[in-house]
């Protein structure tokens, strides 16, 4: 199944290191199935996140392909990667744009695990921008999440014996 990835932008009273309250604006990416799940989702996420009020003043579809994090990396990189391919039909080169997101510590760890992470690549590709991303954190989807409400009762799947 294809990820569908949104980004959400909520806004919220961070508290710095110094102590002092400050109104931010983050941008967080996330799997969902619709714009209702991704809302729902991200509430959930900033529920246990932060402390007192926040609201998402911003959901819309990621053109991001597929995120690559790694255990350590202090920041999430956007790639942006050209594949060739050759369209039989027409019989020319095709172009196609692919976004990716890696966590890595610089810009040449993040290239390192770029290269690494599409290694199962067999057309060549060009990266043509690799940039310190505006997301902060990214929530993929966890099927524990999809847990059944309160008061509702599963559809148990018929066994066959």
């Amino acid at each position: 199944m294809m990820q569908t990835w949104f980004e959400c932008k909520v806004k919220y009273v961070k508290v710095s290191e110094s102590g002092k309250e400050q109104t931010v604006t983050e941008n967080f990416l996330l799997d969902a199935v619709s714009f209702t799940d991704a809302e729902t989702r991200m509430i959930r996420q900033m529920q246990q996140m932060v402390k007192g009020e926040f609201s998402v003043t911003d959901i819309k579809k990621s053109k991001i392909a597929e995120v690559f994090p790694f255990e350590n990396g202090e920041w999430w990189f956007k790639a942006t990667i050209n594949l060739v391919t050759i369209d039989e039909e027409a019989g020319r080169e095709k172009k196609l744009r692919t976004y990716y997101l890696i966590m890595a510590d610089d810009i040449k760890e993040a290239l390192e695990r770029l290269d690494e992470s599409l290694s199962y690549l067999v057309i060549p590709y060009v990266v043509s921008s690799l940039a310190v991303s505006t997301i902060v954190d990214v929530f993929p989807y966890e099927p524990s999440e999809s847990a059944v409400p309160e008061g509702f009762t599963p559809l148990e799947k018929e066994t066959e014996e």
